[in-house]
C-alpha cells in the first residue's frame, strides 16, 4: 500500500512541471543569433584569429592617442586657429561617404529589384551603420569642446547646414536599423508575411535614397559649399561631388569586404557578382572623372584667382603627388582602365581596383579639407601649413579598428553574410575535403 501511494505521489509530481522547468519562449533575436553562428562563420580559422589579434593590436596601440586627446586636447595636433581642419575631418567626409555609398548600392536591391546584388544587401546596409559610427566618432574628436556637441540637437537654426545634417544623420541611422533588422528577419524566415516585409524595406529604401542623397552626403558638401571665403568649396557642384564619390567609394569597399569575406571562410566569390560590380564602379568613376575635370577646368577658364591659388597648391605643392598619384592616377585612372577593359573579368583585377579606389578616395577628401585652408584668405596673411601629428593618426588607427571590430562581431551575431542555399551553389568551397560537415551538408542540400 505504501509503495502505490509513493507511486502515485511521484507521478503526480512528474505531471506537474515547475515554472523553472518551463522552457523560455525563444525571441527573433536569439533565433537570429543561434542561426548565424550554426550555419555561417564570420571567417574560419586561422583567418579569424588573425583578424582579430590585428584589430586588437591596433586598438591597443592607438589608446595612446586617445589619451593624448583626452588629456591635452587639440594641442596634441597640428590644428591652429587658421588651420581649423586636419585628418579627422577628411576621414570624417570620407566614413560619410563610405556610408552613403553603401546605404545606395543596398537600395539597388530593396528598392529597384536588381537582385542580381542581394547578397551583399544585408552587408551593406551593416556597412552603412558602422561606417556612419565611425565618421561621428571622427568629428566628434575633432570638437574643440565635446561636451558642446549635444547643443547641435538641442537648438537648432533652419539656415545652419549643420543644424539640418545633425538631423538628417539620427533620421538615417534608425532607417538604416530599422530596414537591416527587416532584411534580418526576411533572411531567417521570421516574417509573417514576406510580401508585406518587401514592401517596408521599398518603402524604407525609398525615403533612404533621397536623404542619403541630398541630406547625409549631399548635406555635408553643403557644409563645404557655403563657405564663400575658400576657394574650391564654394558652389553647386560640391554636393553633386561628394555623392558621387560616395557610390565610387562605398561600391568599391563593398566588393573588398564580399570578397574577403567570402575567402575567409572558404568559398570561391561569385565571379559574375564581382563583374557586376565592377561595372557599377566603372560608370560612377567614369562621372566622378568628368566631375573632377569640370571642378578645375572651370576655375582655370575663369581666372578665378583665389581658387587657381587653391589648385596650384594642390597639384604643384609639396603635396602634389597625393593629387596625381594617388587620387587621380591610383584612385581614377588606373581603376577605371582596368574595369572598363576585359581585365574585369578577372577577379583578381576587379579587386585590385577597388582597393585602389579605396585609397585613392582618401587622398581625394584630404585633397578637398587641407589644401584650401593653406592659402590665406587675407591678404598679408602667412601661407599656413600642416602635418598630421602622430595622436592625430593613432587616433584614426583606433576608431577605424573600433569599427572593423565593431562590424566583425555584428557579423558573428547575426546572419550578415550568411548565404541562402541557391546563393551557395555559386559559391562553391574551395577545398570541400577540409570544410565541416555541417557546411557540406548545407551546400548538397
Amino acid at each position: 500500500m505504501t509503495t502505490n501511494d509513493s507511486t502515485t505521489t511521484d507521478l503526480t509530481t512528474t505531471s506537474t512541471p515547475s515554472a523553472a522547468d518551463t522552457p523560455e519562449r525563444e525571441s527573433w533575436l536569439d533565433r537570429l543569433r543561434r542561426g548565424s553562428r550554426t550555419e555561417e562563420p564570420f571567417l574560419h580559422n586561422p583567418q579569424r584569429t588573425i583578424w582579430y589579434a590585428v584589430l586588437f593590436l591596433a586598438l591597443i596601440v592607438g589608446s595612446w592617442a586617445v589619451w593624448n586627446r583626452l588629456t591635452i586636447g587639440l594641442a596634441a595636433t597640428d590644428l591652429t586657429s587658421q588651420m581649423p581642419w586636419g585628418a579627422w575631418v577628411a576621414f570624417y567626409i570620407y566614413f560619410v561617404g563610405l556610408s552613403a555609398g553603401a546605404f545606395l548600392l543596398s537600395s539597388l536591391v530593396y528598392v529597384f529589384g536588381m537582385y542580381q546584388f542581394e547578397r551583399i544587401g544585408r552587408m551593406a546596409l551593416l556597412s552603412a551603420i558602422v561606417s556612419m559610427g565611425v565618421a561621428l566618432a571622427f568629428i566628434g574628436s575633432d570638437l574643440g569642446k565635446m561636451e558642446r556637441a549635444p547643443t547641435t540637437v538641442l537648438h537648432f537654426h533652419w539656415t545652419s547646414p549643420l543644424s539640418w545634417e545633425v538631423r538628417f544623420y539620427t533620421i538615417y541611422i534608425v532607417l538604416l536599423i530599422a530596414e537591416l533588422t527587416i532584411a534580418l528577419r526576411l533572411h531567417k524566415g521570421l516574417v509573417r508575411s514576406v510580401d508585406n516585409a518587401h514592401k517596408w524595406m521599398r518603402i524604407l529604401g525609398t525615403i533612404g535614397v533621397p536623404l542619403a542623397i541630398f541630406g547625409v552626403h549631399g548635406g555635408t558638401g553643403t557644409i563645404f559649399a557655403v563657405v564663400k571665403a575658400r576657394g574650391m568649396w564654394a558652389g553647386g557642384l560640391f554636393p553633386v561631388i561628394f555623392v558621387v564619390s560616395a557610390i565610387v567609394s562605398g561600391t568599391a569597399l563593398l566588393t573588398l569586404i564580399y570578397y574577403w569575406q567570402r575567402r575567409g571562410v572558404g568559398r570561391r566569390p561569385d565571379p559574375k557578382l564581382l563583374s557586376n560590380l565592377g561595372i557599377v564602379l566603372a560608370g560612377a568613376l567614369g562621372i566622378d572623372l568628368g566631375l573632377t575635370f569640370y571642378e578645375f577646368i572651370v576655375p582655370l577658364l575663369a581666372f578665378q584667382f583665389h581658387e587657381t591659388d587653391v589648385i596650384a597648391v594642390i597639384t604643384l605643392g609639396p603635396m602634389w603627388w597625393t593629387f596625381w598619384i594617388v587620387q587621380l592616377g591610383v584612385g581614377m585612372v588606373i581603376p577605371f582602365i582596368i574595369l572598363v577593359t576585359r581585365l574585369r573579368q578577372r577577379a583578381a583585377w576587379v579587386i585590385a581596383a577597388c582597393f585602389m579606389v579605396v585609397v585613392g578616395i582618401l587622398g581625394v577628401r584630404f585633397n578637398i579639407v587641407v589644401p584650401p585652408l593653406i592659402t590665406p584668405v587675407i591678404e598679408g596673411y602667412p601661407v599656413n601649413t600642416y602635418v598630421p601629428t602622430f595622436t592625430e593618426w593613432g587616433l584614426s588607427m583606433f576608431i577605424i579598428a573600433g569599427g572593423a571590430l565593431a562590424y566583425s562581431l555584428l557579423s558573428e551575431l547575426f546572419p550578415i553574410h550568411e548565404p541562402t542555399p541557391e546563393e551557395a551553389r555559386t559559391e562553391p568551397l574551395l577545398d570541400a575535403a577540409a570544410a565541416p560537415a555541417a557546411e557540406r551538408e548545407r551546400v548538397a542540400s
